[in-house]
C-alpha cells in the first residue's frame, strides 16, 4: 500500500517521517514549503508537485493541514482522482461540520474516510507516541488503525465520522482554560515571591496537579516561546469550541474568557509562537 502525506508542518513533518521509517512501501509527500519536503526527501519519501500528484500515486492519503478551508480545498482538488479501494485520513484539527462534508465527498467517490486528529506535542510526534482520536465506522477504523499506529501509541475510537474532531476540540478547549488558569495563578504566585518551580512543585501535592504545568513552567519562566503548539492554532481551536457550544445552545464563560486572551495574543502578533506566550497577555 502506497501512502501519501500532505502537510508537513510542526506536527506533520515528524508524523510523516515516522511513516517513512516504519512503512514498507513508497511514501509520497507534499507541502507548500519546499524546505519541509526536503527533510522527507532525504529520509526516502517521494516529493510531489501538488496534492493531485499525491492522489495519483497513493492508495491511502493523509492530510495534516492548518484550517478547515485548507483541508476542504485539498480534498476537493483530489476528489476527481479518488476511487473505490482508496482511503483518506484527515488528521487536521478542523470544524466537525466541514469534516463531515469532506467525508461525504470522499465516500461518494467510493473511498474510505476517517477523521483522526492528534493530541500531545511535537516531541510525542517525533517519538511516534501521539494520542489519536478517531471518528470512523468500525470497519474503517479496523482497516486503518495499523497506519495510525505508525504515529501514535494511544488510539481511541470515539464513534462515527466527526466524533474524533469533536473530542479533539473539547480537549484543546480544556487545555486553553488550563493555560489561562496557569497564566493567572503562576503570575500571582510570582508577585508574592514564589518562584515558578516551587509553585509547580506545590501544585503537584494537591488536587490541582496536572500534566501540563511541570512541562510548561520552565518555558514560561525562561520566556522561551519556541512553538510546540502555536498561539494561532490554539486561537482557532478555542473559537471552534465556542462555535460547537453555540450550536448546542450552551454558554461557556470560561472558554469565552480564554478566547479573549487568545484574541489579544493574536493582536499582539504572537500567532507563530507557543501558545504559552498568552502568559504575557495576562501578566504584562
Amino acid at each position: 500500500m502506497k501512502i501519501g502525506f500532505i502537510g508537513l508542518g510542526i506536527m506533520g513533518k515528524p508524523m510523516a517521517l515516522n511513516i517513512v521509517k516504519k512503512h514498507d512501501d513508497t511514501v509520497y509527500v507534499y507541502d507548500h514549503h519546499e524546505e519541509n519536503m526536503a527533510v522527507l526527501r532525504d529520509a526516502g519519501a517521494v516529493v510531489c508537485a501538488d496534492e493531485c500528484e499525491v492522489a495519483q500515486n497513493a492508495d491511502l492519503i493523509i492530510t495534516m493541514v492548518p484550517t478547515s478551508a485548507a483541508s476542504k480545498e485539498a480534498w476537493t482538488k483530489m476528489l476527481p482522482l479518488l476511487h473505490e479501494g482508496m482511503s483518506g485520513i484527515d488528521m487536521s484539527t478542523i470544524s466537525p461540520e466541514v469534516s463531515l462534508e469532506i467525508a461525504d465527498m470522499v465516500r461518494g467517490a467510493g473511498a474510505r474516510f476517517i477523521d483522526a486528529p492528534v493530541v500531545k506535542s511535537k516531541g510525542a510526534a517525533e517519538a511516534g507516541e501521539l494520542g489519536i482520536y478517531v471518528g470512523a465506522s468500525d470497519e474503517d477504523f479496523a482497516a486503518l488503525k495499523p497506519v495510525l499506529s505508525y504515529m501514535g501509541t494511544d488510539i481511541l475510537h470515539l464513534g462515527e465520522n466527526g466524533s474524533g474532531l469533536v473530542m479533539k476540540i473539547l480537549h484543546n478547549g480544556l487545555v486553553a482554560q488550563i493555560q489561562n488558569g496557569v497564566n493567572e495563578t503562576l503570575g500571582l504566585a510570582r508577585r508574592f515571591g514564589i518562584p515558578g518551580d516551587v509553585f509547580a512543585e506545590a501544585i503537584a501535592l494537591g488536587g490541582a496537579k496536572n500534566a501540563y504545568l511541570p512541562f510548561k513552567v520552565g518555558v514560561i519562566t525562561a520566556e522561551d516561546w519556541t512553538p510546540a503548539f502555536s498561539v494561532k492554532n490554539m486561537h482557532k481551536d478555542v473559537h471552534l469550541c465556542l462555535e460547537m457550544a453555540e450550536s448546542k445552545g450552551m454558554d461557556m464563560p470560561g472558554e469565552a474568557n480564554a478566547a479573549r486572551v487568545f484574541d489579544e495574543a493574536m493582536e499582539r502578533g504572537y500567532g507563530p509562537e507557543d501558545f504559552s506566550k498568552t502568559y504575557k497577555v495576562v501578566n504584562d
